[in-house]
């Protein structure tokens, strides 16, 4: 089984990495700063516990006296007091930062996905995009709520700690400063090192999640081919794979954390022999002693705090890494910014500029490679449609009759040349008003969940249960909504499951009619659909297309002879066009097609 290699990040820890992800904190500047504060509050009062111990010590215990014990006893219980109240606020606030960080993160990600060209899905696994836009943003906006504000009291609390040693005796201060270099390059050295087996996670993470979903979706066909044990031990090597690299990338954490313990050990030790001296020969105060012992002992916590998350936001540089590779996807096919002035954008379009499709469509000398091709499909073609013209394209299986539907509907661009609609180049549009006035039925239709009324609302949202109804009669999905228990309201299941290939085709044909568009796409619409029913919705679809311009990509003689032009693809180019009755006559490829196709219906007396 082969997976889709995503692009390697072989950055350094950056912070200009984490700068992209600046405009997501403005929206809470406030409450980071609000937590941040609170936080500050937090170190200042681990700083004072000490002092506050040296003056009991100092005060009372060496006088053996407690005048003036109650006030330092409130100050005190003030102390714990505020400093739960601190950490009850600041972890609320937090939570919430945290939760409506990765809401917008996956917004952004979700609705960019949706400005991305198909080409970009026809290449792309979903199990990928679901890792983007689910796994990695959810460990951002959990680095960011938590672990950056962690780290600013980390920092303060050394900071506080180191100022507070210095001042009461510079000397040992300068023991606890001496260790701050060796710190600092035992981290630099990890953190290199972290990032590059966190880097294998994520991307064995995107493959775990992609093999998942493929392995959900194609579960039927896995049955009938019998392959459970193949797909076991694809699924197997893939988990090997990322538990071999979180196992290294968490040991390495694992020893970080004891080096960091053990450098402080040997400051406690200085602090101890040290201090012990100064005691000894009375030029410290026991009090002074005790609290030196306890700032050795105490910044051992905000150093190991400090090595524990930046070990995360290092393996977290990954996560963004990938969110960023996926914002930096670009469409290929884009409106022009004074296109987007007037009519607005997918999110944000200006209906009221957009003018009604009368339905003309030009090929103007067109050329036209796929982006991933290395030859023209199309070379200086040019074709004019009159509105209201029914195309039949026709050709075998894998001849490329979509690459002329794929024009039309701006799902690619020419390479060269023009494509017109009512005699103006349509990017000189926008898409959305383009697809606006499109609608596609695939032979193999997409449903959402939902109920059947739901889905055929989509092509039109403000729709009426009447017309949803008089669309469902029109095209005879009726009968598949009535032999349902809950009619209209019956759910389709996850993809439409619930419901055969063919009844799926019908809700889809139901869905494009309410939509009332001047240009039909029929891509095999009738191919799961049974001879019967076929029958039935003929005639609806020849009063349907009536006025409108439509492109029939089928094989079956009834569509095919019904179509005012027939355009003849093979190997990738159209070969051939005219009326049936053209294309017979000139006894070329269209007719030794048709006759392999349709012996059975053929009647060339007719001829």
């Amino acid at each position: 089984m082969n997976y889709f290699e995503e692009e390697e990040y072989l950055k350094p820890f950056s912070l200009k990495v984490w700068s992209s992800m600046l405009p997501y904190f403005k929206p809470y500047k406030k409450e980071l700063v609000i937590v941040a504060l609170f936080m500050l509050y937090c170190a200042l009062i681990d700083v004072a516990i000490p002092l506050y111990q040296k003056h009991i010590i100092d005060s009372f215990i060496i006088p053996k006296s407690t005048a003036g014990l109650l006030p330092v006893v409130l100050l005190g219980v003030f102390f714990a007091a505020t400093a739960m109240i601190a950490v009850v606020f600041f972890t609320r606030i937090a939570i919430k930062i945290e939760m409506k960080f990765s809401r917008d993160l996956k917004r952004d990600l979700f609705n960019h996905l949706q400005t991305l060209s198909l080409s970009y899905y026809n290449t792309t696994p979903v199990g990928y995009m679901i890792a983007r836009v689910m796994s990695d943003t959810g460990r951002i906006g959990e680095i960011v709520a938590w672990g950056l504000v962690d780290v600013m009291w980390g920092f303060s609390c050394a900071l506080f700690v180191l100022v507070a040693m210095l001042v009461l005796n510079w000397k040992i201060g300068l023991i606890m400063l001496a260790l701050v270099p060796v710190m600092l390059l035992v981290t630099i050295w990890f953190q290199n090192k972290i990032l590059h087996y966190n880097r294998r996670v994520r991307r064995a993470n995107s493959r775990i999640t992609g093999a998942f979903n493929e392995g959900i979706l194609g579960a039927r066909t896995s049955k009938t081919l019998v392959i459970e044990d193949i797909n076991s031990a694809d699924f197997s090597r893939l988990t090997g794979d990322m538990r071999r690299n979180s196992v290294k990338a968490g040991t390495l954490s694992a020893i970080y954390l004891p080096v960091i313990l053990f450098i402080g050990s040997i400051a406690v030790t200085g602090v101890l022999v040290s201090g012990s001296g100064f005691v000894m020969n009375e030029s410290m105060p026991y009090g002074t002693f005790s609290a030196m012992i306890s700032y050795a002992i105490i910044i051992f916590e905000p150093i190991q705090h400090i090595a524990r998350i930046f070990t995360e936001i290092v393996a977290t540089q990954a996560n963004i890494e990938r969110v960023n590779g996926l914002f930096e996807k670009k469409p290929e096919i884009t409106d022009s910014p004074a296109v987007i002035e007037k009519y607005g954008d997918n999110f944000n379009p200006k209906r009221e500029n957009w003018e009604p499709i009368n339905g003309d469509i030009e090929f103007r000398d067109v050329t036209f490679m796929y982006p991933d091709g290395h030859e023209n499909v199309l070379e200086n073609f040019s074709l004019t449609i009159p509105a209201g013209t029914t195309v039949a394209i026709v050709g075998e299986t894998g001849a490329g009759k979509s690459t002329l539907v794929n024009l039309v509907c701006r799902f690619f661009e020419p390479t060269s040349g023009k494509v017109l609609i009512d005699g103006r180049d349509y990017r000189e549009r926008s898409q959305l008003w383009l697809h606006s006035n499109i609608g596609y039925v695939l032979q193999s239709p997409h449903l959402f969940s939902g109920s059947i009324k739901e889905n055929i609302r989509y092509g039109k949202l403000d729709a009426t249960d009447k017309e949803i109804i008089t669309a469902a009669k029109l095209v005879s999905a009726d009968r598949v909504i009535y032999k349902l228990p809950n009619g209209l309201l019956s759910d389709v299941g996850e993809g439409g499951d619930k419901l055969s290939t063919g009844e799926k085709q019908l809700i889809s044909f139901a869905r494009a009619v309410i939509a009332d568009p001047r240009i039909f796409v029929l891509d095999e619409a009738t191919s799961s659909i049974d001879t019967e029913t076929e029958l039935l919705i003929q005639n609806a679809i020849s009063n349907i297309l009536k006025g409108r311009t439509s492109f029939l990509i089928a094989h079956r003689l009834s569509t095919i002879k019904m179509a005012d032009l027939i355009l003849v693809v093979r190997d990738g180019k159209i070969i051939e066009h005219g009326t049936h009755r053209e294309l017979i006559r000139q006894k070329g490829y269209y007719k030794q097609l048709y006759t392999m196709q349709f012996e059975d219906e053929l009647d060339l007396a007719a001829f």
